[in-house]
């Protein structure tokens, strides 16, 4: 919850549920300001004041992380939850080497302090593939390359080994060859580790390669989750099928497909669907309150009018 001018307060995320198993990959996507990075700053509890959560229960090994005390819950991060930051050049402290930030989480959690540390530092580095390990770890986070950045945020947050990953736009800002060679880390340390990973991404190539379930959230809520192949294959959602529409890759010359609108401002939100003023299947009930969710088959959901049959049966019949 967020407050907005005039005293009033507006939730940037509401209703969002999703269950991640060990060793699986659960994509989140979505346009920017739909939700995403505030959903994985709730969960680890960093949402920044003025901002609160007030509500829900974010559970990891049968804890509810909300009941837990500042002090409990700053051993949870870093220890049970990792952080892959977009930029980590944001996240990396600019003073102090990265084998340095490494053995420092190590002794935080009690794992390892000393040479041991400086050992293990040394190892994860190399288990991300950065070269010269050894070198790259008495070095500071402006002398290595994007990638490398990038790779060194990976050894972060896995030199706790915790059960969670949560990965916010991890390759955004890396070449396309660089990109592709993160994913394919952050795919065999989910592996090696039995890690459960949220992926935060708007780039649904990125899903489509590394996620076994997607969520596609608008304006703070999830309008549609379902196996990724399902997902691309019968998208029910007008916003999920929009976005996949949008996606570069058809014949050239052709005009690129787009999503007229934006996403709604904090507190702006229509009284209806989210999505119904950029609808082009949009009709009576979408502009009356938010849909419920509907199971479309098996484990996919949505949240939509035209997969709502009591709602339905009302506009074909007039009502």
């Amino acid at each position: 919850m967020f407050p907005l001018p005039g005293g009033r307060e507006a939730a940037a995320v509401d209703g969002v549920s999703f269950t991640i198993a060990p060793g699986e990959t659960l994509g989140l996507v979505g346009e920017s300001g739909s939700g995403k990075s505030v959903t994985a700053l709730s969960i680890i509890r960093l949402v920044t004041p003025p901002g609160r959560i007030t509500g829900g229960r974010i559970e990891l090994e049968g804890r509810n992380l909300i009941d837990l005390d500042d002090a409990a819950m700053r051993a949870i991060r870093g220890r049970r939850i990792g952080f892959v930051f977009q930029e980590p050049m944001v996240a990396l402290d600019p003073v102090y080497t990265i084998g340095f930030q490494i053995e420092e989480t190590l002794a935080v959690h009690g794992l390892a302090r000393g040479r041991a540390a400086k050992r293990r530092a040394v190892e994860l580095l190399d288990a991300v593939r950065v070269p010269d390990a050894a070198r790259r770890a008495r070095e500071y986070p402006h002398q290595l390359s994007g990638g490398l950045r990038q790779r060194a945020m990976i050894a972060l947050a896995l030199c706790a080994e915790p059960s969670l990953v949560i990965a916010d736009e991890p390759t955004t800002a890396l070449d396309v060859t660089v990109q592709a060679e993160i994913l394919e880390l952050l795919r065999e340390m989910r592996r090696q580790f039995h890690l459960s990973l949220l992926l935060i991404t708007h780039d649904l190539g990125v899903v489509a390669e590394m996620a076994g379930e997607v969520a596609v959230m608008y304006a703070g809520r999830i309008v549609e989750r379902a196996p990724v192949a399902r997902l691309f294959a019968e998208p029910a959602h007008p916003y999920t099928r929009a976005l996949l529409a949008s996606i570069p890759g058809g014949q050239p010359g052709k005009r690129l497909r787009a999503i007229p609108g934006v996403v709604p401002a904090l507190g702006q939100l229509p009284p209806g669907c989210a999505f119904a003023p950029r609808c082009a299947s949009r009709f009576d009930p979408c502009g009356v309150r938010p849909p419920d969710v509907t199971a479309v088959a098996g484990t996919h959901d949505v949240r939509c009018y035209l997969h709502d049959p009591a709602a339905a049966n009302s506009a074909k019949a007039g009502v």
